[in-house]
């Protein structure tokens, strides 16, 4: 039989097949052993073979190839990386200045990963709606920064229905990931979008105006207006695997278009003399505030994944 992951515990899987039966399965142990590199052997989103013989769990023994996936460092050393979701048409990364904030690293560290993989990103700026005392202006100063490199940007709020329509439109008909720190109003943001799917949050702060994140694990949703929607538990750290410095440097769009006008074939741009790219810096044609995310990436230790818990204004 054949179905896709719809939901992930770590050892037991939900798959749903083309006549949207569920099944509860498990993972074959070769399955396993062959991708002792990540910690998930099979992600939501991953279209599977498997038995199912009743009584018992159905037995995953085949993941079809991927057309894409998300993938980050893991937090277990043991092993090398979690991959987040498979077979996506988009992702949208949920971001907020505060309440909590958000650090741009972590922002360009995941669309870092999803220009690599191959996964459309947007970057959804939600809680729009408490962005007071000048945070309109640094939302927007942010906005502008993605938008001027290519991405889609999108100011929403669950309280006033801000971005509501769009974001909708832009969910429509895909399969889209969702992902984010921890407390971004994630899973309050999915209820207000299909409120059928009532998803569970904690008790709406007064101080955060947002429902507390309480997503477990990873699972896929069937949108009352079309499309799928993959939710994720929330993460802190989002550390990249399997890339070079080079590699980083071809996923920064603004960096990538100025290779090739840099002096040394070999620029890691970052003291070398007729850097481009530098150039482009000092004048202000790239965002210094990307460039020291670029230059933390480059330098952060392999070893390591990235926990920050400040946005590094300075």
């Amino acid at each position: 039989m054949e179905g896709t992951i719809i939901k992930s515990t770590g050892s037991n899987y939900l798959v749903k097949t083309s006549d949207n039966a569920v099944y509860d399965c498990k993972c074959r142990g070769k399955l396993r052993l062959d991708m002792l590199k990540t910690t998930n052997p099979v992600a939501v989103g991953d279209i599977v073979e498997f038995d199912f013989l009743s009584p018992g769990p159905g037995m995953i023994t085949q993941i079809k190839d991927r057309k894409n996936y998300i993938i980050r460092k893991s937090v277990n050393l043991s092993r090398e990386a979690h991959i987040i979701a498979a077979n996506i048409d988009q992702c949208m990364l949920i971001t907020t200045l505060i309440m909590p904030e958000t650090p741009l690293e972590f922002v360009d560290r995941f669309l870092v990963t999803a220009k690599a993989y191959k996964v459309p990103a947007i970057l959804i700026f939600n809680k729009s709606d408490i962005y007071t005392d000048g945070l309109e202006e640094v939302l927007s100063e942010t906005m502008e920064i993605y938008q001027k490199i290519g991405y889609e940007c999108l100011a929403v709020s669950s309280v006033t229905g801000e971005g509501i329509k769009e974001l909708k439109s832009l969910l429509k008909d895909k399969t889209t990931l969702l992902s984010g720190n921890s407390g971004t109003g994630k899973s309050t943001l999915i209820n207000t979008v299909n409120p059928g799917l009532n998803l569970k949050t904690g008790e709406i702060s007064m101080y955060s105006l947002a429902g507390k994140h309480t997503t477990t694990f990873a699972e896929m949703f069937d949108l009352d207006f079309g499309g799928r929607i993959i939710d994720t538990p929330g993460i802190k750290g989002f550390g990249l695997t399997g890339m070079t410095a080079e590699d980083v440097a071809h996923n920064f769009p603004e960096i990538f278009l100025r290779l090739k006008d840099c002096k040394f074939y070999n620029c890691t741009h970052t003291h070398e003399p007729g850097c481009a790219v530098k150039e482009a810096v000092d004048s202000g044609e790239i965002s210094p505030l990307r460039y020291k995310s670029y230059l933390s990436i480059i330098s952060q230790d392999n070893n390591q994944k990235y926990r920050n818990t400040s946005r590094g204004r300075d």
